[in-house]
């Protein structure tokens, strides 16, 4: 099945365009280590800050990237709903039980084109242990995990590296701690985390 091109609406253009110009001036450089990679699951990490998903949208629009996002349900309501959506974003619902995994592996059977973000702290405050959807979507989706690279000390945004699982889940994040190490977010004591167990 083929993704459609859809015409973002007035909304949406105005957001993304607000976001390139502000992402334009505060002097970031852009990373792309996969150029021809349309499906795969982007690590989003370590995730510290709103300004986050600010400067890496600002990276997609100008790299050409159409990445996808899942987003809590409530930031889908009228009247910025549709252009979320257009943006990219998925709903999800938090208060409920779903199956998030089965979900993400469904869209990416459907799809041409899929290239999902997912910050596995799952929140901008400080955790004890990533969440591992991410990992078991990327398995059973067959499709690479790309190193998402946001380096407030080096002012770079973008893809980095891609890895395949391998479903050793311990010693696939090996790698992903080894990157992750040498990069520097808004707010470092926050993104310290034990990866746990698959």
């Amino acid at each position: 099945m083929t993704t459609k091109t859809t015409k973002l609406s007035w909304l949406a253009r105005a957001i993304r365009a607000v976001v390139l110009w502000y992402y334009r001036r505060q002097g970031w450089s852009e990373v792309n280590a996969n150029p021809d990679l349309r499906k795969c699951v982007i690590i989003a990490a370590p995730h510290t800050s709103n300004w986050d998903f600010v400067y890496f949208l600002g990276a997609a629009t100008t790299l050409n990237l159409p990445l996808s996002f899942m987003g809590k349900k409530q930031l889908f309501r009228w009247p910025i709903g549709k252009a979320m959506r257009e943006l990219g974003g998925i709903p999800v619902d938090r208060s409920a039980s779903h199956n998030y995994v089965q979900m993400m592996v469904d869209e990416f059977a459907k799809r041409d084109s899929f290239m999902l973000t997912i910050a596995p702290e799952g929140t901008r405050s400080a955790v004890a242990r990533w969440k591992t959807g991410f990992y078991h979507i990327a398995v059973q989706a067959k499709v690479p995990l790309v190193l998402g690279l946001m380096d407030y000390k080096k002012k770079q945004v973008g893809l980095a590296g891609a890895i395949w699982p391998t479903g050793d889940y311990l010693k696939d994040m090996a790698k992903v701690l080894e990157f992750y190490q040498q990069t520097t977010p808004l707010y470092p004591r926050k993104g310290s985390v034990d990866f746990g167990e698959a």
